[in-house]
């Protein structure tokens, strides 16, 4: 198998990656009352209770399998309100599951997507709405909005913004989709959508070494399965950041040279390439990363060439 030894990393002030987009793609839930946090707290992988309001977590909400049927970027609105950030073509299903975990929580959830606005944040235009770029999963209020920081991708550093309707737009050039989508690949974290619901444990898309894992927190749905992965040597999936010359789709599936006939993972998300071709990230069989050829589709399908991920897995920390 191909592996590249550099990947192309953008200045942070190129200007087809400097401006704002928003993220008509994403949605929000709202959980608000004096049970908020400890409501999440029984339900994410994310330890919730121990975030401050200058705070945001990424976290993975799970069956009992451990397997991830959502994921968020969750951050404090309040002291008793809290948002999560998600993919909208999951936010409904989201919703109701978590809704019949409530029980006698003083809790109350919504879909607040047509109440907030949230935008995409990338270049110059982070800093410009007076958040930190370096301080990755920092939360900083920006006259109505909340500016959240992510995890930079080729070099670039993004943010989300989120504001009451009405709120004027956030400074900054429109970008084009396509850019928020390409540098958010090569962040390698990736979000759950539709395609890949229940396809994963955290571990097999690097949630525990990207800040998406608390171990030591209390239980919520799968923690067995997932503390199991972690400690027992049972991972045997990862992510990866991959390119293509051909077209790649979320919830493709790719094959390995060594067996044609089964997949040994598939396509999390995928953006064409300023360069052509695309980039993807992917979750397959730690095995099948140590040699041999992968391709996307089929075992005659494109070749896939792995990238250096930006940054560390855990058991390299």
């Amino acid at each position: 198998m191909q592996n590249a030894t550099s990947s192309q990393t953008l200045p942070p002030d190129t200007p087809a990656y400097t401006g704002q987009l928003e993220l008509k793609h994403m949605g929000v839930i709202r959980v608000a009352g004096v049970d908020a946090s400890s409501f999440l707290q029984g339900q994410l992988t994310q330890d919730v209770l121990q975030m401050g309001p200058s705070e945001a977590r990424l976290a993975a909400f799970c069956n009992s399998k451990g397997r991830m049927q959502a994921s968020f970027i969750v951050f404090k609105r309040s002291p008793d309100e809290l948002l999560l950030v998600c993919s909208r073509d999951i936010l409904a299903a989201t919703l109701k599951r978590l809704s019949m975990f409530v029980m006698r929580a003083k809790a109350k959830l919504s879909d607040a997507s047509d109440e907030l606005m949230l935008y995409g944040l990338m270049g110059e235009a982070v800093a410009a709405h007076g958040a930190q770029g370096d301080k990755t999963w920092s939360r900083t209020d920006s006259g109505a909005a909340a500016v959240v920081v992510l995890p930079e991708g080729a070099g670039v550093v993004r943010a989300f913004w989120c504001a009451p309707v009405g709120t004027p737009a956030p400074a900054g050039a429109p970008l084009a989709a396509g850019a928020w989508g390409w540098v958010s690949v090569r962040s390698g974290v990736a979000m759950i959508t539709q395609p890949v619901f229940e396809a994963f444990v955290p571990q097999m898309l690097n949630y525990e070494s990207i800040g998406g894992v608390s171990f030591k927190k209390g239980c919520y749905p799968g923690q067995e399965v997932v503390a199991r992965s972690q400690f027992r040597g049972t991972l045997k999936r990862r992510a990866y950041v991959a390119h293509a010359d051909a077209a790649l789709m979320t919830g493709q599936e790719i094959f390995h040279s060594a067996d044609t006939e089964q997949a040994c993972g598939l396509v999390v998300a995928a953006c064409a390439a300023p360069e052509g071709g695309f980039d993807a990230i992917i979750s397959i069989q730690t095995a099948a990363a140590d040699g041999g050829s992968l391709h996307a589709g089929a075992a005659s399908g494109t070749t896939l060439t792995l990238l250096p991920l930006p940054y560390p897995l855990l058991e390299d920390i």
